[in-house]
């Protein structure tokens, strides 16, 4: 019995936050978009060009884990600007969170008006003080990501651990327990401090008080309630989206039976349209309502002004109204092309290391011999110095993930390294020196992406050596040449500027701006504005290691030049299925399963 009216409570406290938002759906969706317009237009694209100015004046090219302490010891000042341009980006994070709560609160009570607003929120940026935005940059780090529901922004959609790192620590089962402890003490955050925002906000509280008194109203049964109701709007909410996008891929097959072209295709961009629509209310419906819900254990009074039926000035609901307008239609010009087919450009495909689908050990040349026969474009490999200043086919730093011997590359000669067996997956093969590999390569009429390892044992005259020995056999046969270390970048390009030699950048935060023929980018943080960038400079851009069709067909909807994988059929067939255009439905139905992202109308 009382279950079933904690259920029934819980029903009606939903409705009922359903029925408010339907009185005002307008006004959220004012709202909420144009702080998603503002961040894309203005924010995201001012920091970032503020960073890559700032980095070009200063002769910085990019930032790398190798010129970190470089930066902070003779670019001080540089470095300087750089922590302040974070604290910025920090206080407007604060500041657009602290305009959505108000403003989100003063449309319920039927008293919004951006001056008022837009007082309030800068009276809380003035309470921040500066000994409390180390705790706050904290606070959006580790619980706002956990809290995406309720607090989804463009902005902090950019901050997210990199798939490479979770992929390293699921490694071994000590560090897959540290990930998983991780995860457990920032979920346990998460709920805890959710409220911190909200009373900031609206109970004028300090960070750190505002911490405890979060802290305080979710303690021992009070947090389940609330964490309930969200978890249920969760559910309800991607059921709802679920069943409309059923709907619409339903329509579209019965209009792909219609004759002649163009019918179809009108149909098949409306309901495209009407997805990315649907989509951008879903999102400020369950934003709207996630707040609702989190509001509860503040008990906020009701505005004295609500009897006042305030309502938005026809200025700036025409302004709103041209800003969705013109949206819709770059949408419809963007999903004409897509459903056409026009930027359908098949990507390369290269072999991650030279394997494919587990088919050998990786860098040997038993596994290239297979591989080569599924005809990748490129073959992905990794290089090494030797002891004796001669280069190894090997990843890791470390002969002990392969091998028996716990021993770097560095230490051993290459004639001892080419005697070790290397085991992985069940297989067996001989480590290889670049020469075996690279003899065997032009044997097979395969062409290479050759990453270049450093460490802090290399010797200083390693890239002459290397373009003396090989680069006119690289520049003869069409190879490509990579690094994470942006000096062998630098190097490479003043020693031989006729190499092509990509940049591995394993996180992305600004505009590319470098002497780098292209960028090998890790899939996780690469966006359409970054590659878009870069084809402005025609350059390529390679996104790695991808190992998932859904997450291939996306890169391809964004226009990648290169997909990495472990897996060249499944790339070969994620290519073709993406590129099938006979059927407007399978485009749609493309669309909503692996390219469709949260907020799909930004621009």
């Amino acid at each position: 019995m009382e279950e079933t009216e904690r259920q029934m409570k819980i029903y009606n406290d939903l409705t009922g936050y359903f029925r408010e938002f339907k009185q005002h759906w307008l006004g959220y969706l004012m709202l909420l978009l144009g702080l998603d317009l503002f961040n894309q237009i203005i924010v995201i694209p001012l920091f970032r060009y503020v960073t890559t100015f700032i980095l070009q004046a200063s002769a910085i090219p990019i930032v790398f884990y190798q010129n970190i302490v470089t930066i902070i010891t003779t670019n001080t000042f540089v470095f300087i600007i750089l922590i302040i341009e974070l604290l910025l980006l920090l206080i407007v994070i604060y500041s657009q969170f602290a305009f959505m709560l108000l403003g989100i609160r003063a449309i319920a009570n039927n008293d919004f008006t951006l001056k008022t607003v837009f007082k309030k929120s800068w009276q809380c940026i003035l309470r921040i003080r500066p000994g409390s935005l180390l705790v706050l940059l904290l606070y959006f780090l580790l619980v706002v990501p956990f809290a995406d529901i309720v607090f989804r922004t463009p902005l902090l959609a950019k901050i997210q651990i990199p798939e490479f790192i979770i992929d390293y620590m699921t490694r071994t089962p000590l560090l897959l327990t540290i990930l998983l402890v991780f995860y457990a003490v920032v979920l346990v955050l998460g709920v805890r401090l959710l409220l911190t925002l909200p009373l900031m906000v609206f109970k004028q509280k300090k960070t750190i008080q505002a911490m405890k008194s979060s802290w305080q109203l979710t303690k021992h049964k009070k947090w389940w309630p609330l964490i309930l109701r969200l978890l249920v709007l969760a559910v309800v909410t991607t059921l709802a989206i679920g069943i409309a996008y059923a709907a619409i891929y339903g329509l579209q097959l019965l209009w792909d039976l219609l004759p002649g072209k163009y019918a179809p295709l009108t149909f098949a961009i409306i309901n495209l349209s009407l997805i990315q629509i649907i989509s951008e209310l879903a999102f400020v419906a369950s934003t709207v309502i996630g707040l609702s819900i989190i509001f509860i254990p503040l008990k906020l009074e009701k505005n004295a002004a609500e009897k006042q039926k305030r309502s938005f000035s026809k200025l700036l609901i025409s302004a709103t109204s041209v800003a969705a307008l013109i949206i819709i239609a770059s949408a419809g010009v963007t999903n004409a092309i897509y459903l056409t087919g026009v930027n359908s450009k098949a990507p390369l495909i290269i072999s991650h290391r030279g394997v494919s689908d587990k088919n050998g050990v990786q860098n040997t040349i038993a596994a290239l011999k297979k591989t080569s026969k599924e005809k990748p474009d490129f073959v992905e490999i990794d290089l090494h110095e030797t002891k004796d200043k001669e280069l190894v086919v090997l990843h890791d730093e470390t002969l002990a993930t392969l091998t028996d011997v716990n021993k770097m590359p560095s230490e051993l000669t290459l004639k001892q390294l080419t005697k070790l067996t290397a085991r992985e997956d069940g297989h067996t093969a001989k480590i290889a020196s670049f020469d075996q590999y690279l003899k065997e390569a032009q044997k097979l009429h395969q062409k290479l992406l050759i990453e270049v390892k450093t460490t802090p044992k290399d010797s200083k005259k390693i890239l002459q050596r290397f373009n003396r020995k090989y680069g006119a056999t690289i520049l003869k046969n069409g190879y490509q040449v990579q690094s994470l270390d942006y000096r062998v970048i630098e190097g490479l390009h003043q020693i031989n500027p006729k190499l092509e030699v990509l940049y591995i950048q394993p996180y992305n935060f600004t505009y590319p701006h470098s002497v780098a023929d292209g960028y090998s980018m890790e899939y996780s943080t690469l966006n359409s504005d970054f590659i878009w960038q870069t084809h402005l400079q025609h350059h390529p851009v390679y996104a790695w290691t991808i190992n998932d069709k859904d997450l291939m067909k996306k890169m391809m909807y964004d226009q990648v030049d290169g997909i990495i994988t472990d897996n060249v059929k499944m790339a070969k067939q994620a290519i073709k299925e993406f590129q099938d255009t006979s059927s407007y439905a399978n485009c749609i139905l493309n669309y909503i399963i692996v390219v469709h992202m949260p907020n799909d109308l930004e621009v």
